[in-house]
C-alpha cells in the first residue's frame, strides 16, 4: 500500500513539474524563431494589444509582422481586455504542441523568454533576436483563446 501511494505522490509530483517546464524549445536546444535579445539592441519596438471583441473573438492588435533576420525587436505587449491572455512566439508545430499542454494543464506556469502571460489591464515585454528567416507564429494558447482567434504571423525575411 505504502509503495502505491508513493507512486501516486511521485505521479502527481511529476505532472506539475512536466506542466511547468519549458516548451518552448528548450532543453539546451536553440530556437528557430531566435534568442532572447537584449534592450539595448533593438532597433524597432512593435506595440501589441490582446483584447476579446464584442463579437466574442480574442485578437493581437496588429496580429501580423514583417522583421529582419538578425534585428532585435522590443514586443511592449498590452492585455486591454478582461480576462488573461498570452503572447507566445515560436515556430507553428511548437505552439500547437504547447497549445496541447495547455490544453491539459490551463493554469501552467510560464518562465520561457519567447512568451508572457498577462492579467487584464497588465503590461509587459519581450525583446527578440529573429537568427532564422521563415514564419513564425504568435498565439495565446490559454484554452479556447488560439480558437477565437487570437493567433498570428511574423514574417522574418533575409533583408
Amino acid at each position: 500500500m505504502k509503495a502505491a501511494m508513493f507512486g501516486l505522490l511521485v505521479a502527481a509530483l511529476a505532472s506539475p513539474a512536466f506542466a511547468s517546464g519549458n516548451h518552448a524549445g528548450g532543453h539546451g536546444e536553440a530556437m528557430a524563431v531566435g534568442e532572447p535579445g537584449k534592450k539595448a539592441n533593438a532597433t524597432q519596438t512593435i506595440r501589441v494589444t490582446m483584447k476579446e471583441t464584442e463579437d466574442g473573438k480574442m485578437i493581437f492588435t496588429p496580429s501580423t509582422f514583417k522583421v529582419r533576420k538578425g534585428q532585435t525587436v522590443r514586443f511592449a505587449i498590452k492585455n486591454a481586455g478582461e480576462l488573461d491572455h498570452e503572447f507566445v512566439l515560436d515556430q507553428e508545430d511548437k505552439i500547437m504542441e504547447h497549445r496541447a499542454v495547455m490544453e491539459k494543464f490551463p493554469e501552467m506556469e510560464h518562465d520561457d523568454p519567447n512568451a508572457i502571460r498577462l492579467a487584464a489591464g497588465e503590461s509587459g515585454e519581450i525583446v527578440w533576436k529573429f537568427t532564422n528567416d521563415g514564419t513564425f507564429k504568435i498565439a495565446c494558447l490559454v484554452p479556447g483563446h488560439y480558437d477565437a482567434g487570437m493567433h498570428g504571423d511574423v514574417t522574418v525575411a533575409e533583408k
